[in-house]
């Protein structure tokens, strides 16, 4: 039996940038070229400056955890057989409130805290490769520690 591909990944112009990121093995998040505020979710203008000239950078990898649950339920066939995961809010460490959606990997529910130090690493999804966040000194399939 085959295992069902995942969801596809709708790319657009917008959002292009993230995708070639991750790729190459980066987090790339819009940044203001006039303030230096990081502006995420991605918008056109700076909420902080209103200005116009927003351009994606990387960002270290380094956060903690802001939120976090544990899925259940698949929500795709691709899923059933991953349930139970955890999808986390990072804050990652560039900014104060500077939250990313993530799943939480190299970890148990019940072991997860709040303003946990967490790392960056990337994970297949598909055709794509998305980025994923690990505990601070977990250590992955392959034994590398984080």
């Amino acid at each position: 039996m085959s295992h069902p591909a995942p969801p596809p990944i709708i790319e657009d112009p917008f959002t292009l940038y993230f995708w070639e990121g991750t790729k190459a093995g980066q987090l790339l998040i819009m940044r203001c070229q006039s303030c230096g505020y990081w502006v995420h979710l991605p918008k056109p203008v700076c909420r902080n400056c209103q200005s116009m000239d927003v351009a994606p950078e990387p960002v270290s990898g380094k956060g903690t955890v802001y939120s976090f649950t544990e899925t259940h339920k698949a929500f795709h066939p691709y899923f059933v057989d991953k349930v139970p995961y955890l999808i986390a809010v990072i804050e990652l460490a560039e900014q104060p409130h500077l939250h990313f959606q993530s799943n939480l990997v190299g970890i148990t529910e019940s072991d997860v805290r709040f303003g946990m130090p967490v790392q960056l690493e990337f994970a297949p999804f598909g055709d794509k490769t998305i980025p994923v966040f690990r505990p601070v000194g977990a250590t992955d399939s392959e034994g590398t520690v984080a």
